[in-house]
């Protein structure tokens, strides 16, 4: 588990960033979501509103909003009485996930195929080839962490904010969820490879963005396609572990 940054760390990520909103709730917003991400905050985890607020040096207003987008995300739950508390694992929120994720990464990275570079391609194959290294002594974790970057250098460029913002939502949601699929179809890994090594030569060959959208949405599919075949033949299984 990767250590969790402070408050006034992400604060200053997060003013570095000309991308990025320098509000307190936006600045909150992140530093909650990533230590629900990395699992410093587990399910269940009670959010107290005040504290956060003070390690933020801010009022509970920005805090609360905060909390109010990590609720619609899904990652959040509010009680009466009880208050904030991490979302708790949900099989079926896995599944709908995953299925959202095969959906806006495939329409994340066919936008942004006209603007990928030669050097963003290869930066993917290399990816790529680290990930198959890994099958001769599979590491199921840092598997999934390549995979992740993979598809994220093919559709960063997608020039929709709003789609891209998605995409992170649901990652993040699956983070929350899983620690990696590949831990329990790890026959699945090989095959994720040889398609990441075809969608790459897909773009380089300049097929179109339906082609493009339809191969990474079919990709992805087919690994949640092989989990749940994994889970329909192990009922008694309780999976803790994104593709």
């Amino acid at each position: 588990m990767k250590t969790a940054k402070s408050a006034d760390e992400t604060t200053a990520e997060i003013a570095t960033s000309p991308a990025a909103s320098l509000s307190k709730a936006e600045s909150a917003y992140r530093w909650i979501r990533e230590r629900i991400a990395d699992q410093t905050y587990e399910p269940g985890h009670k959010l107290v509103l005040a504290q956060i607020a003070v390690e933020f040096d801010t009022s509970v207003v920005p805090v609360r909003e905060a909390i109010r987008r990590l609720e619609a995300d899904g990652l959040v739950t509010f009680e009466r009485n009880v208050g904030a508390r991490v979302a708790m694992v949900d099989q079926s929120s896995y599944v709908q996930s995953m299925e959202a994720v095969a959906i806006l990464e495939g329409a994340a990275t066919a936008q942004a195929l006209e603007f990928l570079s030669d050097e963003d391609l290869d930066e993917a194959e290399a990816i790529n080839e680290r990930m198959r290294a890994l099958l001769t002594n599979f590491d199921p974790t840092e598997f999934t962490r390549l995979n992740h970057e993979f598809h994220a250098a093919l559709f960063r460029r997608c020039p929709n904010e709003r789609l891209h913002s998605l995409v992170t939502v649901e990652w993040d949601r699956l983070a929350h969820l899983r620690n990696s699929t590949f831990s329990f179809v790890p026959d699945r890994a090989g095959g994720s490879v040889d398609e990441h090594a075809r969608i790459v030569a897909l773009i380089r060959a300049r097929a179109s963005a339906e082609e493009i959208e339809r191969v990474v949405r079919s990709h992805r599919s087919a690994t949640l396609r092989r989990y749940q075949e994994a889970q329909s033949k192990s009922p008694a299984a309780t999976p803790t572990a994104t593709a």
